[in-house]
């Protein structure tokens, strides 16, 4: 098993260079901007998805600690599942009109498209 300080470095599994220095993955993720300037794309999706409908919300910029968040919030006042992929959130179901309302209370612009 992997342990934390080792999992982030990259390329070489062994070096028998005494000088070697491992490069480590850096990943810096673009600061969130404030809701009000963020403009979010609401629509519906299904698919892929064996006929299931999903909401999905695209276009979010920012870290994906904040993406996360606010995916939670969206399912905890829809009462349903979903997740976080590729920087879209998405939600089970329609509830294009729900999640609006939810982004629009939240302070987020937002368009159902």
């Amino acid at each position: 098993m992997l342990d934390k300080k080792n999992k982030d470095k990259i390329g070489v599994v062994y070096s028998t260079n005494p000088d070697f220095e491992y490069t480590l993955l850096t990943v810096s993720e673009p600061e969130t901007p404030s809701k009000n300037k963020q403009s979010l794309k609401i629509s519906l999706d299904k698919k892929a998805r064996a006929g299931k409908q999903v909401t999905l919300v695209s276009d979010f910029e920012g870290k994906t600690g904040d993406i996360i968040a606010l995916s939670k919030i969206i399912k905890t006042k829809c009462g349903v599942g979903g997740s976080v992929k590729d920087r879209e959130i998405i939600i089970q179901g329609d509830f294009r009109q729900k999640v609006s309302k939810i982004l629009t209370d939240l302070g987020y612009k937002n368009k159902v498209i």
